[in-house]
C-alpha cells in the first residue's frame, strides 16, 4: 500500500479525491495539506477561515500539513513554501512521497504541478482526472455530501451565487457556460458534511465581499455549537 498525502482545500473536489482514494486499495491517506494565507489566516483561493479548516481536520481524522504564502504569493513563493511542506511531511512519514490532487481535467495545471513534483522528487496522484464534471457533482450531492460557495468568480459567474448551498437546485441553476465542479475557476466551496465527516460542521453564512474588482467571497464561520462540541 502507497502513503499518500492530499492536498486539501477544503473544498468538494478535494472532499471527493479523499472518497476516492480511501476506495482505493492501492492507497493509505496519511496528512491532508493545505496552503494558508499568513496575513488573512485562511485557505488560500477559497478564503476559508483557519477555524473551519482545523474543524475538517478534526471531523476527518487526518493530520494537517500547512505550506504559508503571502498575500498576492508569486509561484517562486508558493513553490517553496509548498516545498518545505512537502519536507516537514516526509520528516513526519519517512518514505512518503505521494501527494494526490483534486484536478479534473485542465492539462497545463496538470502538467504545472507534475514538473513541481519532479523537482522535488515527488509523484502527483489524480484520482479524479478525467471524470465527468457533471456526474461528479451529482454524486457529491447525492452522496449526502453539503458544501457552501465561498468564492464566486463575477467574470464567469453572477455574483449571488456567493453563499449558496451546492446542491440539486445549484446545479439546476448554473449557466451553461460553467463547469459543474467550478474546474475553471468559476466558483470555489467549502464542505461541512458528508460521509466522511465524523459530523457536520456548524457553518454559518456570514458577510459578502468583493476583493480585486472580481471575486466576491461569503465568509463562512462555525456557530455556537462548534463550541459544545470541541
Amino acid at each position: 500500500m502507497i502513503d499518500v498525502a492530499l492536498a486539501w482545500s477544503g473544498g468538494k473536489d478535494s472532499t471527493l479525491a479523499l472518497a476516492a482514494l480511501r476506495e482505493d486499495p492501492r492507497y493509505r491517506v496519511v496528512a491532508l495539506l493545505t496552503t494558508v494565507t499568513r496575513e488573512y489566516d485562511r485557505i488560500s483561493i477559497h478564503g476559508v477561515r483557519r477555524a473551519v479548516l482545523e474543524a475538517q481536520v478534526r471531523a476527518l481524522g487526518l493530520p494537517l500539513v500547512e505550506a504559508s504564502i503571502g498575500p498576492a504569493a508569486s509561484n517562486a513563493e508558493y513553490e517553496a513554501a509548498f516545498g518545505l511542506a512537502l519536507r516537514a511531511a516526509q520528516e513526519r512519514w519517512p518514505g512518503l512521497r505521494h501527494i494526490a490532487f483534486g484536478d479534473l481535467f485542465l492539462p497545463d495545471v496538470r502538467a504545472y504541478r507534475e514538473v513541481l513534483l519532479a523537482s522535488l522528487d515527488w509523484v502527483g496522484v489524480f484520482p479524479l482526472w478525467g471524470a465527468d464534471t457533471a456526474a461528479l457533482a451529482r454524486q457529491f450531492v447525492c452522496a449526502g455530501y453539503r458544501a457552501i460557495l465561498t468564492c464566486v468568480d463575477t467574470t464567469q459567474l453572477g455574483p449571488a451565487f456567493a453563499g449558496r448551498e451546492f446542491d440539486a437546485s445549484f446545479l439546476a441553476d448554473l449557466p451553461a457556460t460553467v463547469d459543474p465542479c467550478g474546474e475553471r475557476g468559476e466558483f470555489h466551496t467549502c464542505v461541512y458534511a458528508g460521509p466522511l465527516f465524523a459530523g457536520p460542521l456548524p457553518l454559518v453564512a456570514g458577510e459578502r465581499v468583493r476583493r480585486d474588482a472580481r471575486f466576491e467571497y461569503c465568509d463562512v464561520q462555525l456557530g455556537p455549537l462548534a463550541t459544545v462540541a470541541a
